[in-house]
């Protein structure tokens, strides 16, 4: 079966890649087109931010946001900052309360660390170096990226394969952190748990979830607003990209895990 059958129906560009460690599988669409990234931008964020960790310019554990919070708490999105306020809704570590803000005040915060512009941060630890050329943040380090879906599938080579990370933070990355918190998944409602690693969201068991029921609950990644999406199936060994000119809207709550699937199901 022909795994893009599942997005025949869509009029917008969009563009589809699947890909493994070594290099793209399958790809649909306009690949080298340039979409608008939305809140994928914050795997990018995540992981510039996580290369300061990792060079001792800034630690996990650094107090960042309201009081009791910590870098981690931000990339966790267990902060309390509130979605896109400074005001916290909730006491550190008590809730899973998704927030744009909270991933500016950690930009912020590394920008401070490392003692350069974020967005030249971002362009030196982690664009240059996966040959990113496409990608551009345009302003939010929470959802200003924009580039092609051939370049967010080399961001999930380097997810399949890390180069940029050590074993042990990566591992840490992508593992749930604040294991327990309730809260809402932007457009799939109220998860219980709704589990985070630092920066990238866990598949774990949710339901309704914008990947596939096939997908490995150690599964991440990240969905935008503006239509897109990057998920990791390491238990797979392939990553997905999906990127298009349509919002996000119920067309993608119903397309996507569809895709998933099928994308799996032909890798078997």
């Amino acid at each position: 079966m022909d795994p893009f059958a599942s997005t025949a129906e869509l009029t917008f560009p969009h563009a589809v890649v699947v890909t493994d460690a070594r290099g793209p599988i399958r790809t649909h669409g306009e690949v080298d087109e340039s979409f608008r990234w939305a809140s994928v931008t914050k795997l990018l964020t995540a992981t510039a931010a996580l290369v300061a960790v990792q060079r001792h310019l800034v630690a996990l554990e650094d107090p960042v946001g309201p009081p009791g919070a910590t870098l981690a708490h931000l990339l966790a999105h267990a902060s309390g900052v509130g979605p896109d306020s400074d005001a916290p809704v909730a006491a550190p570590g008590r809730r899973r309360v998704y927030s744009n803000r909270g991933f500016e005040i950690l930009a912020d915060h590394v920008a401070e660390g490392v003692g350069t512009d974020f967005g030249d941060w971002l362009e030196e630890s982690v664009l240059m170096p996966l040959g990113l050329s496409t990608v551009l943040l345009e302003g939010s380090p929470a959802h200003g990226a924009r580039g092609s879906a051939a370049d967010l599938a080399r961001l999930g080579r380097e997810l399949l394969a890390p180069t940029l990370l050590e074993p042990e933070l990566f591992a840490r990355a992508t593992t749930v952190a604040f294991p327990g918190l309730t809260g809402v998944l932007p457009g799939f409602g109220r998860q219980d748990p709704n589990d985070w690693g630092l920066g990238f969201e866990i598949r774990d068991g949710k339901a309704p979830h914008w990947t596939g029921a096939g997908n490995d609950p150690a599964t991440f990644g990240h969905f935008g607003q503006s239509g897109s999406f990057l998920w990791v199936d390491p238990r797979a060994g392939i990553a997905t990209a999906f990127l298009g000119a349509e919002p996000f809207g119920e067309w993608a709550a119903q397309v996507w895990p569809r895709l998933s699937d099928a994308v799996l199901a032909e890798r078997g």
